[in-house]
């Protein structure tokens, strides 16, 4: 069974040119030309992965990622003119799990898309498919994450970083090598990705972010999952 692909493009021409390449490669496509339509499509019809760009009418890209988090934690993909690293981090900040600048070459676009997807999809095997330590609990079938027994919304990339720290217990972790664990694929990216990521985990699943008993600092390293909790 093939994907579906939302793109969400103000760009006639932009929005047309892209879905007949992906078409072309075999993924089901839809097609929103504002933020509100989007939102409507994704209520009716949830896709696999949604292509966003942040420049519309209306509500931005932005503004509809927020709004996409709160019900879905499928692979975002931003595409923008815009180069400058306060966007990207921003993008990554709201719950994005990429960042391609326009133009864009269709042939990157779909080695993005798979890279995404496969990650998403991939499910990593442990002892009855769960992780659990004190407070967090990770159920490892339906990819969610529970502090205290409440479930909590992460997204792809922020489950996908806690899921790495977790199944490696009291493993210290450079800056660099969880970048290359989990964001391998993308060029555009760097290590201050992993620490924007790593402090939106805290503010989620531990009790005092800024005295973190899970997600430690190793100073002068990087970071370690303490599992002696």
């Amino acid at each position: 069974m093939s994907e579906t692909i939302l793109l969400v493009e103000d760009e006639a021409g932009i929005r047309d040119m892209t879905q007949m390449y992906l078409e072309s490669k075999g993924y089901k496509t839809l097609a929103a030309q504002d933020g509100d339509e989007a939102l409507k499509i994704i209520d009716k019809t949830p896709p696999e992965l949604i292509l966003l760009d942040i420049e519309m009418p209306g509500m931005n890209g932005f503004e509809v990622c927020q709004k996409i988090r709160e019900k879905l934690t499928i692979p975002i993909i931003f595409l923008s003119v815009r180069r400058n690293t306060f966007d990207k981090v921003k993008c990554f900040e709201l719950g994005g799990d990429d960042y391609l600048t326009k133009p864009y070459d269709f042939e990157e676009l779909e080695a993005r898309i798979k890279a995404n997807l496969r990650i998403y999809h991939t499910k990593p095997k442990a002892k009855n498919n769960t992780l659990e330590y004190g407070r967090i609990k990770i159920d490892l079938d339906d990819m969610k994450c529970y502090v205290k027994n409440e479930p909590i919304t992460l997204t792809t990339k922020e489950l996908e970083l806690l899921i790495h720290l977790a199944e490696h217990p009291n493993r210290v972790w450079s800056h660099e090598q969880l970048y290359d664990r989990i964001w391998s694929y993308d060029a555009t990216g760097n290590i201050e990705t992993v620490k924007v990521h790593i402090s939106h985990l805290r503010s989620k699943v531990e009790e005092n972010p800024h005295k973190p008993c899970y997600i430690q600092t190793v100073r002068g390293f990087g970071y370690k999952f303490n599992a002696e909790n």
